[in-house]
């Protein structure tokens, strides 16, 4: 078990990471100043699984019943929010209450939105139930749903007072939603350091079959790499953009396919792929190393094909994804095995040209595992 403490504009709070850390959910809630009462939000198919260990854990804290909600890509709208404030309403939650959400990146981008809108402010702690929300998602404040023009463009920066990450959810995670966490957990080693990208280059294997130790080291290198980022950059002025390797184009790719065709990690895995050619095309990296990103991406599995989206449609969604500029574009680009910059601006046809040959890639990466 450990615990990291990231730094905010509101205050300090900790993430307790580790087998078993469930187990301390009823005191982290205990440790806020007077709770009137915990209200869960989660979606109808966590709830199924871990709705009793939960319910376990929050002991007498967790006498309301749980706010459930549609967990799916497409429903992380506007029109949830609604429906789960006034659900809350309902409910009797108020300033004093805190807000447990339990469940992947779609509960808590959603229910840290409602926590950061509902009577201006509500505490949240986040139980993630998910790879990518346990290593990514969770940390760092950042909440949000969709807009059919593009993903997370309403939200705020509201950070949660505690999470609690424990790998005990994970070992009921479906392949593709388990995969999808671990290329978030590639895009950590490509903005850490050698050593990191190196172990993961020789231990993927272990990763993918979930051995308890390979998968610890995942969960702890990404979590301490983020809380450190964020805590340094807690609005995105700065270093934190090193965070958005690969959601350049990712974003775009999930709201082409109207967050059906790809997960989140899946579209993250195209989006380091494109960047690493973007990377290759302008000199920033040579080819050797480039070939070492790409396998290495691609160990992780067949990511599902992009070569039915035209890449002019995929240009036009990233020029108007919420972190570009007067249409201008600024992407995180490896220099090195281990290394990024950000704030690159790159001609179109290069992105262009990189959308294009990023197929083919896959395909001679995935050969080469």
């Amino acid at each position: 078990m450990q615990t990291f403490s990231v730094r905010s504009a509101s205050g300090t709070y900790r993430i307790v990471c580790g087998r078993g850390a469930i187990k301390r959910l009823k005191k982290v809630i205990s440790k806020q100043t007077d709770v009137t009462g915990a209200f869960v939000l989660s979606s109808p198919c966590v709830w199924k699984y871990y709705g009793r260990k939960i319910t376990k854990a929050l002991g007498s804290a967790g006498a309301a019943a749980p706010i459930l909600f549609d967990d799916s890509e497409s429903a992380k709208t506007l029109a949830t929010v609604e429906k789960v404030c006034r659900t809350l309403h309902r409910a009797g939650t108020d300033r004093r209450s805190v807000i447990v959400a339990v469940g992947g990146g779609v509960v808590g981008d959603t229910a840290g939105f409602v926590a950061a809108s509902y009577l201006r402010g509500v505490r949240l702690i986040h139980v993630p139930t998910t790879l990518v929300a346990q290593i990514d998602s969770s940390i760092g404040g950042k909440t949000g749903v969709n807009l059919p023009e593009g993903k997370n463009l309403v939200g705020a920066f509201y950070p949660p007072v505690a999470v609690v990450a424990d790998p005990v959810f994970l070992q009921t995670l479906p392949d593709a939603q388990y995969h999808s966490g671990v290329y978030e957990g590639v895009k950590y080693v490509n903005i850490g350091a050698n050593k990191s990208f190196a172990y993961l280059e020789a231990n993927m294997a272990k990763v993918l079959r979930r051995d308890p130790r390979a998968l610890e080291w995942l969960m702890l290198h990404s979590i301490r790499a983020k809380a450190a980022i964020v805590s340094k950059d807690e609005r995105e002025s700065g270093l934190r953009q090193v965070l958005n390797f690969g959601h350049t184009f990712g974003h775009a790719l999930e709201t082409a396919g109207n967050y059906r065709h790809h997960l989140h990690g899946e579209a993250v895995g195209w989006g380091m792929l494109v960047a690493t050619l973007i990377a290759l095309a302008t000199n920033r990296i040579n080819s050797f190393q480039a070939q070492r990103i790409a396998r290495l991406v691609m160990s992780v599995g067949r990511l599902p094909s992009i070569e039915s989206i035209q890449p002019v449609k995929l240009l036009a969604l990233i020029r108007g994804d919420k972190k570009s500029h007067a249409g201008r574009v600024r992407w995180v680009l490896p220099v090195g095995i281990g290394r990024v910059e950000w704030g690159i601006e790159i001609p179109d046809r290069l992105v262009i040209e990189a959308i294009r040959e990023a197929p083919e890639v896959a395909r001679l990466a995935l050969d080469a595992r």
